[in-house]
């Protein structure tokens, strides 16, 4: 008697079965794959972290550098888990940037106790016990976990970036692209995916790609080439590349193509220092330093659309030291100062009683 075969829908995607044992990749559904951003709410906001061998765009602001804080903790995970990283930026000397990138606290006494108090506070104001938070395993001391928290104030210690598994790269002077793109097609091909076990994953980081000081800022179509490319080489590999670019130095054409090819496009904004109205709209505004929107959000492997419960988040220190993400609440409105959503008693807006006027 023949054996019964499974019955499949024509629908149904054939994934292979991918096993890891590497405490910094995250099984997520369709069989797609996850590495940590190293900001654990923003892991929790795309439902897991970012999608192995995909590519993530950041927008920068032209009047504060925010966009760094996203790329420190995001090369710093990478390098408390050991992961191969590829840096590259327009400074002449690249590696002094990996003396800023932060640490974990030494003892999870640091942070552990306050923060959790914290945090409960803020989930039960918004209500989020009611839903359920997934537990993405964080990590606030030195130990290898899928996500850290990091103290901006502590620079990472120097062992972690000395070996050979961290590359720098100035793209300061370029003439072109060349260089970089063989760079990052070698640091590629040796983390190339394959069916099976997954040994090692990568991370790239280009911060400021299209930066003035590159000669080759004004060619356009030369860069957007290259990120087709790069974007080609990363879905066949086992790593995520993170680049940076301001798009007020860009035509607003080639702006948009960038974020178009992004798996992940993800805009930093610094808030005023003294916004009256916006201060009296949000809560918390003294303690923001900007806004954090998720403009989209890579779903690999699948082709339903990303819901996310919001798009915009507030960009807080808490003790000035831990980057945290919140969801932007709109300040309780003062009944002296006029009515409010729910005080309205007509469809024309009158306060007074009786019939409704319309």
């Amino acid at each position: 008697m023949a054996a019964t075969r499974a019955r499949v829908s024509s629908f149904s995607r054939n994934v292979s079965t991918v096993t890891s044992q590497n405490p910094g990749l995250k099984h997520g559904p369709n069989g797609t794959m996850f590495i940590s951003s190293g900001i654990p709410d923003l892991d929790k906001i795309l439902g897991g972290g970012f999608s192995l061998g995909s590519l993530v765009m950041v927008m920068e602001d032209e009047e504060a550098p925010h966009h760094m804080l996203l790329l420190r903790n995001f090369m710093s995970q990478g390098l408390v888990q050991k992961q191969p990283l590829l840096y590259a930026s327009a400074s002449r000397d690249p590696k002094r940037f990996l003396g800023t990138l932060p640490s974990p606290p030494s003892s999870k006494g640091d942070k552990s106790s306050d923060i959790s108090h914290e945090k409960d506070i803020r989930i039960a104001w918004q209500y989020k016990k009611y839903f359920g938070e997934p537990n993405f395993n964080t990590n606030s001391g030195g130990q290898q976990d899928y996500c850290n928290d990091f103290d901006l104030r502590k620079p990472l210690d120097r062992h972690f970036f000395s070996g050979n598994n961290v590359d720098c790269v100035s793209i300061k002077d370029s003439l072109n692209l060349t260089a970089l793109q063989d760079y990052c097609a070698g640091f590629l091909g040796k983390l190339s995916r394959n069916e099976g076990n997954i040994s090692s994953v990568g991370r790239i980081a280009i911060q400021s790609f299209c930066s003035p000081q590159c000669k080759y800022s004004n060619e356009e179509w030369h860069m957007l080439s290259f990120v087709r490319s790069l974007k080609s080489m990363a879905r066949s590999s086992n790593a995520v590349v993170v680049v940076t670019f301001p798009p007020s130095l860009l035509s607003p054409s080639c702006s948009l193509r960038l974020q178009h090819m992004a798996d992940t496009l993800l805009s930093v904004r610094a808030i005023p220092d003294e916004d009256k109205e916006l201060a009296k709209l949000l809560t918390g505004y003294q303690d923001m330093i900007g806004l954090l929107n998720v403009h989209k959000a890579a779903r690999l492997n699948t082709q339903v659309p990303v819901i996310l419960e919001a798009t915009t988040f507030s960009i807080k220190l808490q003790k000035r030291r831990f980057l945290v993400l919140e969801c932007l609440n709109q300040a309780p409105v003062d009944g002296s100062s006029g009515s409010s959503y729910g005080t309205s008693g007509g469809c024309s807006g009158s306060t007074k009683g009786g019939t409704l006027d319309f």
